[in-house]
């Protein structure tokens, strides 16, 4: 063998030498990270096992509470540094029932078969169908079907009585500018306005005696407005039934 066969040989060898740990401290590296995200994998389950369970007994407990309303829940991310122990006896879910009522809510999430527990927070809401408007309207605009449609509203936008068919507004007048998607609540409209010449009925049981009217007020159905009698001048109170009408049950 010459000599230059003879350095390429020990070249080999020592390169062959120095490999070895470098594959093992990878081996050994590529296992702890394999590890690591088996972890964290299993801990993203159990906190995603603790949401759901959050929200399922949120959403039992808000059930029937709220009639004509949708109910949404969102319970926030557990912290991922937190561990999930193993509980075999299964978790359970409180809250302060005065909180239910709330749109922020503390849940506590407890281990059955240990002390452990934690607090997690959900956010609910609620959403109703209501009568929003369809482009800007302008005071003392007629409402009709045109201007008229039924959307999901959160409820905390209601302030006022709201309404959940466009046929119980239809001839209804708007009080005020109103932009396009807004909510039409009671203190927006009149069904009967100041100054409008309507017909107020005096009725008892099947009778009934009409007489022309001039409204003092404005009024939404149901209503009760001051009217005076065009034929005695006398002002008296009724209730708004229409556009057209109110209405003195005798």
């Amino acid at each position: 063998m010459t000599t230059s066969e003879h350095e390429k040989v020990v070249m080999t060898r020592l390169k062959s030498r120095a490999t070895k740990p470098v594959v093992g401290i990878a081996a050994f590296f590529f296992t702890v990270f394999n590890s690591m995200g088996a972890l964290a994998e299993q801990r993203a389950d159990a906190h995603q096992q603790l949401q759901q369970g959050a929200q399922d007994y949120l959403l039992a407990q808000l059930e029937g509470n709220y009639d004509n309303e949708q109910v949404q829940v969102d319970v926030s991310p557990i912290d991922p540094r937190i561990a999930v122990p193993d509980c075999p006896g299964g978790f359970s879910f409180n809250a302060d029932p005065n909180s239910l009522t709330q749109s922020y809510i503390s849940v506590r999430a407890m281990c059955n078969s240990s002390d452990w527990y934690l607090f997690t927070n959900a956010q609910v809401s609620r959403t109703r169908q209501v009568v929003v408007t369809v482009g800007m309207i302008s005071p003392g605009t007629i409402l009709t079907s045109q201007n008229l449609q039924v959307a999901d509203i959160d409820v905390n936008r209601l302030r006022h009585t709201a309404f959940e068919n466009t046929k119980q507004l239809l001839g209804a007048r708007m009080k005020h500018r109103v932009r396009d998607g807004q909510p039409i609540q009671a203190n927006m409209l009149c069904f009967v306005c100041k100054g409008d010449r309507i017909t107020i009925s005096a009725e008892l049981g099947s009778m009934q005696v009409k007489t022309a009217g001039i409204a003092q007020q404005d009024g939404v159905l149901g209503d009760a407005i001051e009217v005076v009698n065009v034929s005695s001048k006398k002002s008296i109170v009724a209730e708004v039934a229409s556009t057209e009408k109110v209405v003195i049950r005798l």
